[in-house]
This record gives structure tokens, sequence and C-alpha cells, in this order.
């Protein structure tokens, strides 16, 4: 040894004594769900589930059970939160039958992998990495660790903010019905309208429509509607640092594109239809300007109406149909193809046009990655949605193509707004807008989930590259 060295003098491992623990609980991994086709046939349970109990006597007013096709519409309607019906909701079906509508209609807007989630938590149950993956590309969210928290936030706060709609609602609806009656529509109403399903239980044979004067009730309605399809983390964004500058990519994007979007619905509705008899010319300067700003923000996502779309001009139709198309934000109630899926796709061909390298917003680069599932979603759902309008022309000739065009976008777009073609369409024309509905919930999804997959396995080849002429 040289100086200054020091010996340190270590056990040997068989002179080692083994170090034991006790494990008090075990914690079983979950291996319910893991693979983004998950996602489809749960939904697909749950409709058929839907099916069965609607059809049950004690769903329908009427005798025997209710026949298969109108069940099945309902109950696929229900789940995906589209609220597109064949029968009127109010007086055909029972109260148990409102009851199971309500259920599918809450757990349809919260989704199945944030329920699934949240009772895997509840029972103390471990989720593996696979199922975490599957999760945070659910909830879009970036980070693996403290999914299992965030879905019971997003569980806690859906059901605080129905809460709270049910309240409102309570209130005025006192002044209208009976305690009972007041009651049961307040809760409808909350669940129907936080998750965007649009549907309506009124007694009314008018329907939301009898309430177009009441701007109580449009107000809680629009307020609801609006933080539904805002999603949870932008919600929380907003409230947690109060601050446009401090807000991620992602929010910025949302309030932006909602606030945008619902102003031209509003604006483009109240010039449309403004001289319109059969829809807005005989109200009033300021019901006209409310019944636009309400229609602006229902007709994009929830289906709520208080005109009849089939007295509407066909620039109405035209207009709305691309808001249906387009839809709320990501991981939220609403469906289409995202406003930031279709945020990224202008600003895109825009950078391609002025001849840029790269996408930004907000001082922030969007990665390839992203434009690249942004048009691979938007070009699967106009394929989808142009094969309803397809097959419904090919099957259902006695309906105008302009109503299966609008039908066929409110289906993908789980939105709910109807000429009143859902009624008059066939067994067939009604499988296939029910399809449609799901795939509208679930596909942009499934396409996002498969795209993340496959980039993330890696290329282990290249071909050669060569030119192509294109326009």
């Amino acid at each position: 040894m040289l100086p200054g060295d020091k010996l340190i003098k270590k056990p040997r491992v068989k002179d080692l004594s083994p170090t034991t623990f006790e494990v008090l609980e075990r914690r079983v991994t979950s291996r319910a769900f893991s693979s983004p086709a998950i996602i489809v046939f749960v939904f697909v349970i749950l409709a058929l589930l839907g099916t069965l109990l609607l059809m049950a006597p004690f769903s329908h007013n009427g005798d025997g059970f209710a026949p298969i096709s109108i069940a099945f519409f309902t109950a696929t309607s229900a789940v995906t939160v589209t609220g597109l019906i064949v029968v009127d909701t109010a007086s055909y079906w029972t109260n148990i039958g409102h009851g199971i509508i309500l259920t599918l209609v809450f757990v349809g807007g919260l989704g199945f992998m944030t329920v699934a989630a949240f009772m895997v938590t509840i029972f103390g149950q471990r989720v593996s990495i696979s199922q975490r993956l599957l999760i945070r590309e659910t909830l879009s969210r970036d980070q693996i660790g403290g999914l299992q928290r965030l879905s019971v936030s997003i569980v806690l706060v859906a059901i605080t903010i129905q809460i709270v709609a049910f309240i409102a609602f309570l209130i005025r609806f006192l002044f209208i019905y009976d305690v009972q009656e007041s009651a049961f529509q307040a809760v409808a109403m909350s669940i129907s309208s936080f998750n965007n399903a649009g549907f309506v239980f009124f007694p009314e044979a008018e329907g939301l429509a009898a309430y177009q004067n009441d701007f109580f009730i449009l107000g809680i309605l629009s307020v609801s509607i609006i933080l539904g399809t805002l999603s949870y983390w932008v919600v929380s964004d907003i409230f947690s640092k109060r601050n446009f500058r401090l807000y991620s990519l992602v929010t910025k994007i949302v309030i932006v594109m909602t606030l945008l979007l619902i102003v031209l619905a509003a604006m483009f509705i109240f010039v449309s239809e403004g001289s319109n008899t059969q829809t807005m010319a005989d109200l009033p300067l300021k019901n006209k300007i409310a019944v636009s700003l309400f229609e602006g923000i229902s007709g994009r996502t929830a289906g709520f109406s208080t005109i009849n779309y089939s007295n509407a001009n066909p620039a109405t139709d035209v207009f709305l149909a691309l808001m249906m198309f387009i839809g709320g934000a990501t991981g939220s109630v609403a469906g289409g193809i995202k406003v930031t899926t279709f945020f990224i796709i202008v600003l895109a061909i825009i950078t391609i046009i002025r001849e840029k390298s790269h996408v930004t917003a907000f001082g922030r680069e969007i990665s390839d990655d992203t434009v690249k599932r942004s048009f691979a979603v938007f070009a699967v759902s106009l394929a989808l949605v142009f094969s309803c309008v397809l097959v419904l022309a090919l099957t259902n000739s006695h309906i105008l193509v302009r109503d299966l065009v609008f039908e066929s976008f409110s289906a993908f777009g789980t939105v709910g707004l109807s000429t009143g073609a859902s009624g008059d369409l066939n067994v067939v024309g009604r499988i296939i807008v029910a399809i449609t509905m799901l795939m509208g919930r679930v596909g942009p999804l499934i396409v996002g989930l498969k795209m993340v997959v496959s980039t993330s396995e890696g290329v282990t080849f290249k071909y050669p590259t060569e030119p192509v002429t294109i326009g």
C-alpha cells in the first residue's frame, strides 16, 4: 500500500445474511385493457347491452318488446353521446327507459378508458405500462405517471360540473313544473348538456323550441356545453394559471379555435336564418342574437336546437356540417376530428404555401409526426363520412341527398342535429348511421393510437426516393 491509501474491508457474499421483508398487501396488475381495439369493443358491448335493456317491455310505452332497430339506434346514439333519434324520447320511452339512456350518456361521455382507470383505482389494482400508454394517448397526455389519479380527477370534476348544472336547472324548472318533474328534468338536462348528448326529455311537443325565449335555460345549456367541449386539462389550465401566456399550446389552440368557431357559426346563422320566416324571421332582434349564439355553440357539438333544421336554408346546413365535422377539443365529450387537428391542418397548408420548413404556433414548433397524424385523421374521417352518405343514398333513395349528407356529418360528429331524416330511414339506414356514430366517437382516436404504435416501433430500412408529379 502507498502512503495515504485506505484499506476498506467488505464481507464476502457468503458471509452476508439475507434481508427479508413481508408484503402485507399485494396489488394485482389488471390485464383487462391494453389494446386500442378494446375501446371499440367496449363501446359495442355497451350499445348492445343498452339495446337489450331498451327492448324490454318496461323501457318503452306500449305492449311487447320494442323493435330492435329502434332500441339499437337509440342505445348507440346514447353511448356515443350523439342524440340522433328515430322516435320521440320523452313520449316513447318510460322513466326506466329514460334512466337507461341517461346512464349510457354518462358513461359514454366520460369515455371507457377514464371510467376503466377510475374503477381499477377504486378496486386497488395496479395498471401495467401498456395500459398506461393506452390511457395516456386516450387522454392526450404526455406523462405516464399519475394517470390513474388524473382519471379519478376527471370523473370527480365531471360529476361536480353536472351537479352545479343540476342545481341551476332545478332552480329554473321549479317555476315551470312540479318538484318531481323539475328534479328529473334538471338531472336529464345536466347530464345531456355537459356530455353534449342533445337528448331532450321535455313533455312539450316542441321540445327545446318551447324555451326559445328563455335566456336563463339557454345560458345554462351554453355554459355546460362549452365546459364539456373544452376537456378536463384545458379547464384545469384555465383555472389554475389564469394567464393566457402561461397556458399550454393545446389550451391556447382550443381556446382560440373554440371562440373563433362559436363567433363564426353564430354570425353565419344570424345572417343565413335571420330572414327565414320558418326559423328566426319573426323573432325580436335580441332573441335572434341569443338563438344564433346558442345554435352556434350547440350546433357544433351538442345537437340541442331551438329551430327546425328541416326548414333551415341549405347554406346553414352546409356550414353546420363543416362545424360538426371539426367538433370540439381532444379528450372532451365532443366528436369530430377535433379543433386541434383542424388547426394543425390549416397551419400546415399555410406553411407549405409560404414555403416554410416547420409548422409553428404561439412560438412553438409542432412535430412532423403530429402533422402526419392530423392529416391521417382528417382523410380517414372524411372517407368515413363519404362512405356513410354513399351507402345511405343507395339504400334510402327516397330521402334527399342534402338531408343524408347533413345526417351523416351529424352522426360522425356525434352532434345529433337532424333535418328529420333519421326517422325516415329504413332498417339498413339506421344500422349504417349507428355504425357511423360509433366510428365518429372512437374512429379518430383509434387512428391516432395506431399511428403512435407504428411510429414508436421505428423503421428498419428505407426505400430509395423518386420524385412524383402532383397538382
